[in-house]
C-alpha cells in the first residue's frame, strides 16, 4: 500500500505513544478499537499507523520524534490535500512541529519538480564552474522605468548573472509589469552585445490569483527570462500550477516572504528544510531564496545548510539553486562558497548597490571575490589586483580576517 510518512517533533508530551496513536487515528479514520470488526475490515486501508517513536534527551522538557504513515488513498494528489491531511488541524494542537515528509515514488511521480533546475539555468547562462551572482533592484518604489532600466544596466555591466525585482515591487503606473519586461530585455540585449555577458532578469509576478496564469503567459510571450514569485503569499499549489503550464515554461524563483510565520518557531509550524527546501523543489521552483547564516536576517547555519541539502541532494527531481540571502557583501564570498558550494547563487542588494563604484563596481567586486576564492587565494591577495574588491573589503570588511 502506498503511504506518505510524516515526521513530527513533540514538545512537553509526557505520553508520546498515546499522542502518536491519537494523531494516526485522528487524521485518518477517527477511532478504531470501538469499531465493529466489519467496519475495521472496511476501513483498514485508510487507517494511519505509528511508524516509530523516539525520545530526545532534554534537560528542561519532554521531546519526542514520532513518525506517522498516512495511506495515500486518503487524499487527492495535490499538495493542499496532503498538507491538510498531515498537518491541518494538528497544527493547532499544542507544541508540535512537522519536520519532514517522506514521499514514495508513486506519489512523487504526480508532482512536477523543477523545469530547469541548476543545470538548465547554467545552460541558459553558459556558466558552469562558479556560483552564479544575483543582485536586486533597490529603491525603485516611486521611480520610473528609466531609473529601473539604468539600474539594471549597471548591474549587468558589473557582471551580475541574475537580477530580480524587489519582492515588494507590484503592478504600478510608473513601472508596469509588461513594460518592465520589454525595457529590461532591451537593456540586457544591449549589454550582451557590448560585453558578451548575459544577464537574466526575474520579473515579479503579482496580482490576484485568478489573473496569474494569464499574466505569466503574457510574460513568456514578451520574452521574459524568469518569474519571481512570492510563493507563501499564494500557496505551493499556485507555484505548481505555474510550473506545469507549458504556455508559461519559464524558470521560477521562489521568494520566502511570509514563510517566517510558518517556520521560525522551534515548537510550531514547518521545518525550514521541508518548506523552503523539499516542498519548493517538488512543487517546481528552480531557485529558492532563504536567509543566509551571516547577514542581517540570519538563520542558524545548520538550518540554512539543511535547506540547501534538500534542494540539491540526489532525487528524482532536478536540483534547485540555493540562494542564501540578506546582508551579503564581497567579504563573505569565501564563507558562501565554502558552506554552500559552487552550485549556489550569491545574492546581494546593498552589497552591490552600496559600493563606492555603484552597482557596476559592486558587481565587479563580487565577481572578483569569487574568482579569487576559486583560485585558492585569500581575498586580500585579490584586493591587490582589483580596486573594486579592495574598496568593498575596506567598506564592509573581510570575513577571512575576522575568523
Amino acid at each position: 500500500m502506498s503511504e506518505l510518512i510524516a515526521t513530527y517533533l513533540l514538545h512537553d508530551e509526557k505520553y508520546p505513544e498515546k499522542k502518536a496513536e491519537e494523531i494516526a487515528l485522528g487524521l485518518t479514520v477517527g477511532s478504531w478499537t470501538n469499531l465493529p470488526e466489519l467496519e475495521q475490515s472496511q476501513l483498514r486501508k485508510h487507517k494511519g499507523r505509528v511508524v516509530s517513536i523516539e525520545g530526545l534527551p532534554s534537560a528542561n522538557e519532554d521531546r519526542s520524534l514520532i513518525r506517522i504513515a498516512y495511506p495515500t488513498v486518503n487524499f487527492s494528489n495535490d499538495l493542499p490535500a496532503i498538507l491538510t491531511t498531515v498537518f491541518g488541524k494538528l497544527s493547532l494542537d499544542g507544541k508540535i512541529k512537522i519536520l519532514d515528509l517522506q514521499f514514495d515514488d508513486k506519489l512523487k511521480s504526480l508532482l512536477p519538480g523543477p523545469r530547469y533546475g541548476i543545470e538548465g539555468l547554467r545552460n541558459k547562462l553558459n556558466v558552469y564552474e562558479r556560483p552564479l551572482l544575483m543582485s536586486i533592484f533597490k529603491g525603485v518604489l516611486g521611480k520610473d522605468l528609466h531609473f529601473l532600466s539604468e539600474q539594471l544596466k549597471e548591474q549587468a555591466l558589473g557582471g551580475v548573472d541574475l537580477v530580480k525585482d524587489d519582492e515588494i515591487l507590484f503592478e504600478n503606473e510608473l513601472t508596469p509589469f509588461e513594460k518592465r519586461i520589454t525595457a529590461g530585455k532591451a537593456v540586457l540585449q544591449e549589454v550582451q552585445e557590448q560585453t558578451g555577458h548575459r544577464t537574466l532578469y526575474a520579473v515579479n509576478l503579482t496580482g490576484r490569483t485568478s489573473k496569474l496564469r494569464d499574466k505569466a503567459r503574457k510574460a513568456a510571450e514578451l520574452g521574459a527570462d524568469l518569474l519571481l514569485f512570492n510563493v507563501f503569499s499564494y500557496g505551493l499549489d499556485v507555484l505548481q500550477e505555474l510550473r506545469e503550464d507549458r504556455e508559461i515554461g519559464l524558470p521560477l524563483m521562489a521568494h520566502p516572504a511570509v514563510s517566517g510565520a510558518l517556520t521560525s518557531s522551534s515548537e510550531f509550524g514547518f521545518s525550514h528544510s521541508l518548506l523552503l527546501g523539499k516542498l519548493l523543489r517538488f512543487a517546481g521552483a528552480d531557485l529558492s531564496l532563504f536567509p543566509s547564516p551571516y547577514g542581517t536576517v540570519a538563520l542558524e547555519k545548520t538550518i540554512a545548510l539543511s535547506i540547501a541539502r534538500e534542494l540539491t541532494k540526489k532525487d528524482n527531481f532536478k536540483k534547485v539553486f540555493p540562494v542564501p540571502s540578506a546582508g551579503i557583501h564581497p567579504g563573505l564570498v569565501p564563507f558562501l562558497i565554502g558552506d554552500f558550494g559552487v552550485d549556489s547563487v550569491i545574492n546581494a542588494g546593498g552589497g552591490v548597490h552600496g559600493h563606492p563604484g555603484g552597482a557596476r563596481g559592486g558587481g565587479l567586486a563580487f565577481r572578483q571575490a569569487i574568482e579569487t576564492n576559486l583560485k585558492g587565494k585569500l581575498l586580500v591577495e585579490g584586493a591587490e589586483q582589483y580596486p573594486e574588491l579592495k574598496q568593498a573589503l575596506q567598506l564592509w570588511g573581510n570575513a577571512e580576517v575576522s575568523v
